[in-house]
Parts: structure tokens; C-alpha cells; sequence
């Protein structure tokens, strides 16, 4: 038997699993999909998140953070709230946290400052990091590796950069998420070869569902709504990338978010 795969980031809070989430997590299983970590991108939505992943134990986890694009919202009672929510067990990373600079909703000042107090918040805490980083590379390199040693594990969450920018994250000890980036033929075709990079132990798979539905999936999905039950897909996808059959990478990888989250 396969073993059961972990999503290691899905937006189950989004409001279109709202009326159909038992349905999409009984398909998850269908589809050997173990565990989903459910992402939090603001206090809110990190409360939401927590909320699920404690509706549905041994099925669902969650993180606390706040996603760049909601630096520009945070305040004095930001950090404390998301301390106190790490405090819940559920909740196994903080983050989505980091730097956006491709959509720029909040401005540059306030997306290093709170990227920086999140990063304090895990070096306290002791929790694993999960970040955002789009079109921010060097800068988000330059931040992270000040921490770095003070850190527990980190990952970089849906990665879609280039060779420099993924050697540069390996060579800070970080893990890698891979998407349905990688199915991609427009835009993510060069992580076919850049996945051979990544050394088995730090490769994390996730689909980041609603967003990012694999293109190459067929049939599409109605409003091309992407699900963790997808997440086999991708996995398929990375397992023919690194020439390796698929029961093996579904071990690797579980065994590698078992140990980043550290799940039982």
C-alpha cells in the first residue's frame, strides 16, 4: 500500500470549500492523502484555521501567521495573537509569513517588519517556519539567513524561483515545497530539472489548493478549484521528474513533514 501523502499547505478557510469541505476531505482520502496542513495568512484566518484543524483530528493541522500581503494590516496585538494561537497543538508552524514583492499590497517597510517579528516570534517559540517569498529573492535570503541558526526548520512554500535563488534556500538548510507549478508547461517547466536538485530529504509537496490547480490535470475541476485529492497528481508529476517511482517519493516525502511539523 502507498503510504498516505501530507499536503503540507491547503487554504481550506477559502470560502469556496464552505458549502462541499466534508466532500473534499473524503476525496482527499480517496486519493491517499493523509494529512493537510490548513494555511493561516492572517490572525483571522489563523483562527479559522485552527478551528478546523481541531473539528478534524488526525486529519487536519494548521499554521499562524500573517502573509505579506497583510503586513500593511498588523498591529501591536498582531505578535501576541499569533503566540498564543502556536500555543494550541494543532498548530504545528508559524506562517505563512514573508515577502511578496511581485503584487506589492503592502508596502516593502511593512512586509520586512513583520516578516522579521514573525521570524522572532519562531526563534522563541521554537516552531518551524513556513514563508512566502515571491520576486523577493535576494532580499528574503538576506533577512532569513540572520536568523537562520537560531531556527528550526523552514520551508520555502510553493517554490517557483530559479537555480541561484533554490541554492541559495538549500544552502540556508531550508526545505522546499513543490505545487501544481511543477505541472505547469507556461510557467513551471524549469522545476522538472530544478527538483533533481533538491535533496530527498528536504523535499515537501503541497497544493496550495484553491490556487494553482495543475494545468495538465484532466478532466479540469468545475471553476478550476484546486484540492488536496489533487495533490497525487503532482506527486506523480515529481516522481517522473526525479525518475523514481511513486510509492517511493509518497515515503520520502511523508517521512520528511512527519519530521518538519513533527507529526506522530
Amino acid at each position: 500500500m502507498r503510504p498516505a501523502l501530507v499536503d503540507i499547505g491547503a487554504n481550506l478557510t477559502h470560502a469556496s470549500f464552505h458549502d462541499d469541505l466534508p466532500q473534499v476531505l473524503e476525496r482527499a482520502s480517496a486519493h491517499g492523502v493523509g494529512t493537510i496542513v490548513v494555511t493561516g495568512a492572517s490572525v483571522e484566518g489563523s483562527r479559522a484555521a485552527l478551528a478546523l484543524a481541531r473539528a478534524h483530528p488526525g486529519k487536519l493541522r494548521s499554521t499562524a501567521g500573517v502573509h505579506p500581503h497583510d503586513a500593511q494590516h498588523c498591529s501591536a496585538e498582531t505578535i501576541p495573537a499569533l503566540r498564543a494561537l502556536a500555543a494550541f497543538p494543532e498548530v504545528v508552524a508559524l506562517g505563512e509569513c514573508g515577502l511578496d514583492f511581485n503584487r506589492n499590497y503592502s508596502p516593502h517597510p511593512d512586509q520586512e517588519k513583520w516578516f522579521v517579528a514573525q521570524l522572532e516570534l519562531a526563534c522563541e517559540l521554537g516552531k518551524p517556519l513556513f514563508v512566502h517569498s515571491r520576486d523577493a529573492h535576494p532580499r528574503l535570503a538576506e533577512i532569513l539567513r540572520r536568523y537562520r541558526n537560531r531556527l528550526s526548520h523552514v520551508v520555502l512554500h510553493c517554490f517557483t524561483g530559479q537555480a541561484d535563488e533554490l541554492r541559495a534556500y538549500l544552502e540556508l538548510d531550508c526545505h522546499i515545497g513543490i505545487t501544481g507549478w511543477i505541472c505547469d508547461e507556461r510557467r513551471g517547466r524549469h522545476l522538472l530539472a530544478l527538483v533533481r536538485e533538491i535533496p530527498a530529504g528536504r523535499l515537501l509537496l503541497e497544493t496550495d489548493a484553491p490556487y494553482l490547480t495543475p494545468r495538465d490535470l484532466r478532466p479540469q475541476p468545475h471553476a478550476r478549484r484546486n484540492e488536496p485529492a489533487f495533490l497525487t497528481h503532482i506527486a506523480a508529476t515529481v516522481a517522473r521528474a526525479l525518475g523514481k517511482p511513486l510509492d517511493q517519493l509518497a515515503r520520502e516525502t511523508s517521512a520528511n513533514a512527519r519530521a518538519f511539523f513533527g507529526l506522530p
